[in-house]
């Protein structure tokens, strides 16, 4: 019986396109980078337009490599958050490049809102903080420097959408406006409590709410995309952010459960069941999922420097070719000999939320070389994500029991193990570490039968490596010590 399902994973240096079988197989994909935009200090834009021809060109690509495409019944889209995009209805054209989830442009909006007393109001509402990361911000930004944006928009003339409402709005040539509850929850405009667009922050961010998708839920009729594929339609049936669904492609269906993925960014949410938790460690409190109109929730820690630390070596210091070239640089030394870099390219997230940390590389000698700057790029995922798990485990009251890691970053066996020791949590590999594309295709499932409930989307994760701590415990302190002053020259940055 056809039941395979193309998975759309729109991500911050690539869109992907993956079709996968009810049991979680890979068979075919395509993947193609797009252009990074980097008009000033801190400020980071993709062209939205460009993001709609790639992840068509890589959707026609993978059902292009299948013996046959009427094998695949619908689709699911997960999607980088909080990017911004805002377009004219009546075109279907951007009237600005989409600023991305890592622009800080609005770092100073968010501190005059936050010297007013106004987070206060929005974490309560939103479980977020005041900062450029999220996109209330950006959106008004895009009104208030668009000549006659804001106009525009009041009149009911402009639309906006995190890229899942931009592909969808594309895919459907126009006839849907709509989002699901994950992406709405990381605009800084969402009620996670009343499941609802907040009209106090719309006011607050004077932002109109004609400009608004619909909100569904995870595993929802989104439409059916009629273009992009040559002929071919396929209903869409599965949305979410792409750490929500990388929670659900690693089968974080209960309180206490956790996940981390390491891409472009490093994000770790920790399952809290149907109740909100408020941290009191500036992490974020956002929904894991919501299915059957029922939101689950989550803490969240965002690391925005990963995998995009790698491909700085790569494309700016020159001194790899390729990112798997790590491993084995890392691998052949001893120990780190005293070298960090703080990858704070664009300020630090969580637990530290501070946008005007800057990067550093400290500690090196006449003899550092590559090897010490690879290990300290991916080093430095691990000590974030130590951080991140204290923090978590304050809030939580817990220390989590494993890891569960995915992400392309965590093909690095190196990395897995480092990550444990760091940690001093085993860490759990699945068998398919593109679990974020397997989590939108899991969503798709649901919603067109495939599963019939989320206990049977457990059952297909498999276990592929599970990493236990080794490291000798003043050998973990020694290195922490030198991460902790290497962050510290971070903050103090001017």
């Amino acid at each position: 019986m056809a039941n395979h399902i193309l998975a759309i994973d729109q991500g911050t240096t690539s869109s992907r396109a993956i079709i996968f079988s009810a049991e979680g197989h890979a068979l075919a994909s395509a993947q193609c980078e797009f252009e990074q935009h980097f008009p000033n200090d801190g400020w980071v834009e993709h062209n939205a337009d460009e993001i709609w021809q790639v992840t068509a060109k890589v959707c026609r690509e993978a059902l292009a490599k299948l013996d046959d495409p009427r094998s695949v019944i619908g689709i699911g889209i997960t999607n980088q958050r909080e990017t911004t995009v805002v377009w004219d209805r009546a075109t279907g054209k951007p009237i600005h490049h989409a600023i991305v989830w890592q622009d800080r442009r609005t770092a100073e909006a968010c501190r005059t809102l936050k010297a007013a007393g106004h987070e206060d109001l929005l974490r309560q509402r939103t479980g977020l903080l005041l900062d450029p990361y999220f996109s209330a911000s950006k959106i008004a930004w895009i009104l208030d420097n668009v000549q006659g944006a804001r106009q525009r928009a009041e009149q009911g003339e402009l639309a906006f959408g995190t890229i899942d409402s931009w592909l969808i709005w594309n895919f459907t040539g126009g006839k849907v406006h709509a989002t699901d509850a994950t992406n709405a929850a990381r605009t800084s405009l969402f009620n996670i409590h009343q499941q609802c667009w907040d009209d106090d922050l719309l006011e607050l961010f004077k932002i109109p709410k004609t400009m608004l998708p619909e909100v569904l839920d995870c595993a929802a009729d989104f439409g059916t995309a009629t273009e992009g594929f040559d002929g071919v339609t396929l209903p869409i049936a599965g949305v979410a952010g792409d750490q929500h669904a990388a929670m659900i492609g690693q089968a974080c269906f209960s309180a206490g459960m956790i996940k981390s993925t390491y891409g472009t960014g490093c994000f770790a949410l920790l399952h809290t069941g149907d109740t909100p938790i408020t941290s009191n460690n500036r992490l974020l409190t956002t929904l894991a999922y919501r299915l059957n109109g029922k939101p689950q929730y989550a803490l969240e820690g965002s690391i925005f420097i990963a995998g995009a630390a790698v491909q700085w070596l790569r494309d700016k210091l020159g001194i790899i070719q390729h990112a798997d070239e790590t491993e084995a640089l890392a691998q052949s030394l001893k120990g780190n000999n005293g070298v960090y870099l703080v990858p704070a390219f664009t300020g630090l997230g969580a637990p530290h939320w501070e946008p005007d940390a800057r990067a550093l590389i400290c500690g090196m000698t006449r003899d550092t070389g590559r090897a010490e700057i690879a290990r300290a790029a991916l080093e430095a995922v691990c000590y974030q994500t130590r951080d991140l798990l204290a923090a978590m485990s304050m809030d939580a009251g817990q220390h989590p029991a494993t890891l569960r890691v995915d992400g392309g970053m965590i093909a690095n066996n190196w990395l897995l193990q480092m990550l444990a020791d760091i940690t001093e949590v085993p860490t759990e590999r699945p068998e398919m570490i593109e679990t974020t594309a397997l989590g939108a295709a899991r969503l798709a499932g649901l919603q067109l039968g495939i599963f019939k409930s989320l206990d049977e989307v457990a059952a297909n994760w498999v276990l592929e490596k599970r990493s236990e701590p080794t490291i000798e415990n003043n050998k973990r302190q020694q290195m922490l010590i030198g991460w902790q002053a290497a962050l510290k020259k971070s903050l103090s940055a001017d």
